[in-house]
């Protein structure tokens, strides 16, 4: 997000000095990085939201960077598989909000028709979403780095912002050296309440990290998936459920569940932040959404700890995989705002501050629409 709003001034106000300041010695190293490299297209949001709206545009110029910058991707299509009479209906609906948001070519296919397109799947119907695809967003970081450059802009690397102080301009006391601005744009993503806090801000949103862990589809059971294969949302839930993916360099991702992570960063079981699990548990938000949806987090949690039940998740979309198909893969973090009622806060959600604009919910698709959502910020920012 970051990289394509300095991108995107930089085209906007030919001129103007932009730097990216960089926590980690080189960009894309979280949520960017950790991703599962799909493009979406705005299939599931809802109708006239700005995700919605940002994604169907946002995947248009994400194609057209990466066709600029020979970054692989492709537009392969994706499934989304009702495995019974009641996700049928739900599928019904998501059929028309994916019509209401323009998607094209979308078509409803029963067991054979779905069958032709992906031969192991399950289920009893399915919705064919051919405008959906995969990228390798690490490339996508290096031609957005070369191109800032090369437009005049700099990323300073190694940057953790420490404190921020508004006066004639603003200041910021980093540990790479203290930066000077007559603006500031916070994409800060896992951190980004923090940093909002730093600039003065009320922190009245929480970020609350959830892990996402994959696995993999061993090689010879790659068979099994050709394109992507989706579940149908159950809004009693949050998150979308796990999935298959094909990935822009070979190999089938499966997942992700979503767990709370014990660290900002924590990839890993292990990894404990002691600041951040405080921060979390603390929160009362994070309270109330646990006693909102205590089933859908003890059903997470035995996902995270048990292939078998996780495998379980999987054979709804693909009857034929085994947990022995199944080898550890890798896993994100998501940077989810939560309000204090316990509610996530499923929209982009920005607040301006004085010569401040502060992104502080930027959910999926925000790295397929990030272009998009670039403009956005420069409208809302008002910076000329």
């Amino acid at each position: 997000m970051g990289l394509a709003t300095a991108r995107q001034l930089l085209h906007h106000y030919p001129g103007i000095t932009v730097s990216v300041l960089e926590k980690e010695p080189e960009p894309g190293q979280h949520q960017t990085g950790h991703n599962s490299g799909v493009l979406h297209c705005g299939l599931y949001y809802t109708p006239g939201s700005l995700k919605a709206r940002l994604a169907v545009e946002g995947i248009r110029q994400m194609a057209e960077f990466c066709s600029l910058h020979n970054i692989p991707h492709e537009i392969c299509g994706k499934l989304v598989v009702a495995t019974n009479e009641v996700e049928a209906t739900r599928m019904e609906k998501l059929y028309q909000r994916g019509k209401a948001n323009g998607l094209e070519g979308l078509e409803k296919l029963d067991q054979d028709q779905m069958r032709e397109i992906e031969p192991h799947v399950g289920g009893i119907a399915a919705l064919k979403v051919p405008q959906e695809g995969i990228v390798d967003y690490p490339a996508v970081i290096t031609a957005l780095v070369r191109e800032i450059e090369s437009l005049g802009g700099q990323i300073i690397t190694n940057a953790k912002v420490n404190e921020l102080h508004e006066a004639n301009r603003w200041t910021a006391v980093t540990s790479a050296g203290d930066y000077a601005a007559d603006w500031i744009i916070n994409c800060a993503g896992l951190h980004c309440d923090r940093v909002s806090q730093l600039a003065g801000q009320k922190r009245d949103l929480r970020i609350v990290p959830f892990r996402g862990e994959y696995y993999q589809l061993k090689p010879q059971s790659q068979h099994l998936v050709k394109h992507l294969i989706y579940p149908v949302p159950d809004p009693e839930f949050p998150f979308l459920g796990v999935h298959f993916t094909r990935l822009i360099g070979g190999g089938i991702e499966a997942g992700p569940n979503a767990v709370l992570a014990f660290a900002r960063e924590g990839y890993r079981k292990t990894n404990v932040n002691l600041r951040d699990l405080f921060d979390a548990a603390t929160y009362p938000g994070l309270w109330r959404f646990g006693l909102k949806y205590p089933r859908m987090c003890i059903h997470e949690l035995r996902g995270s700890f048990s292939k078998n039940y996780f495998c379980k998740q999987l054979q709804k979309l693909v009857p034929e995989v085994q947990p022995d198909d199944l080898e550890t893969g890798g896993s994100g973090v998501r940077a989810q705002a939560m309000s204090p009622a316990g509610e996530l806060v499923q929209d982009f959600h920005f607040v301006q501050g004085k010569r401040a604009l502060h992104v502080l919910n930027a959910p999926s698709p925000a790295a397929t629409a990030s272009l998009a959502i670039a403009e956005q910020i420069i409208d809302k920012a008002n910076i000329a």
